[in-house]
Order: C-alpha cells, then sequence, then structure tokens
C-alpha cells in the first residue's frame, strides 16, 4: 500500500509562470463579514452597519478587505505552502479593484513570479507569488503580492 501525504511545495517544485486556480471559491456571508469585523475589532460601519451603509456610494455593506486578503491567501494554502511554509515574509502591492459583498463568491488563482534558494538559510528558499482574486463574475476584487520562506526538498526525498 503506498501512503500519500497531502502537502504544499517544495522550493525545488516552485515553477516560474505557472499558475494555480485554487478550489473551491468561497462566498463571502454576512455572517463572515461581522464575525472577522468584530474579531479584528474593526468597527467600520461600511462592515458592520447595513442602515448607514445603504446611504454611501454603494448602498450595502462591503465585506472588510482583510477578510478577503486573508481568504484569498488562505485559498492557496493546500496547495502550495502547507507543511512546507517556514515563515510568511511580506505582503505588498495589496489592491482592492472591486468591492465583495455578501453573496459574492471569491474564487483565487497565484501564479509564481520568483523562487531562489536562501543565501542565508540552508534548506530554504524565497518564494514570491502574486495572489488575485475574484468574484463570480470576474471582476478582480483583490490582488497581493507574497514573498515566503520555503522548505527545500530534504536531501534523499524523491521528486
Amino acid at each position: 500500500m503506498t501512503d500519500i501525504v497531502q502537502r504544499g511545495l517544495y522550493l525545488e517544485e516552485f515553477v516560474i509562470g505557472a499558475r494555480y486556480r485554487h478550489a473551491p471559491g468561497r462566498t463571502a456571508t454576512e455572517a463572515d463579514n461581522v464575525l472577522f469585523s468584530s474579531l479584528t475589532m474593526n468597527t467600520q460601519a461600511l462592515h458592520l452597519d447595513a442602515a448607514f451603509s445603504a446611504t454611501q456610494p454603494f448602498g450595502q455593506r462591503l465585506i472588510n478587505s482583510m477578510w478577503t486578503l486573508s481568504t484569498m491567501v488562505g485559498a492557496s494554502v493546500s496547495q502550495l505552502t502547507q507543511g512546507t511554509l517556514v515563515a510568511q515574509v511580506a505582503l505588498s502591492d495589496i489592491e482592492f479593484p472591486h468591492p465583495l459583498f455578501a453573496g459574492d463568491t471569491l474564487m483565487t488563482e497565484t501564479e509564481i513570479l520568483a523562487a531562489r534558494p536562501s543565501s542565508s538559510r540552508p534548506g530554504q528558499g524565497i518564494v514570491t507569488m502574486r495572489h488575485t482574486g475574484r468574484n463570480q463574475h470576474g471582476d478582480v476584487v483583490a490582488t497581493a503580492t507574497r514573498v515566503a520562506l520555503m522548505w527545500r526538498r530534504p536531501e534523499g526525498e524523491a521528486s
């Protein structure tokens, strides 16, 4: 019998230019928005107050953008970093070009921009990736560049 262990990718397995479409998507709910905003002490009325939000430009509550970012990164874990991540190093170039609303489904893809061995940490390497989140209509709702410190393949482990 063969044992198969689900894991992310080691440094050597990342291919620059590869795109990963992460499944399943995640439908944002009002409960997600209220709970996340409350847990993170974000009392922004645009996330919590339906009456106030109805008077604002989008006419309804917005899903907390930090929920969107966190969920977008989280969607990539099982395919890319589960058990192979040492640490997250940086997030940059974060943008939210279109709002996400309760009932919208967030679908995420990741493009690998760079991968290299670490010059100061033997057995580890740096991977730069670009996450893009879209709603069910294909509108880009979030983008972020992420730098992660990843394990290299253990010596003697087959590819």
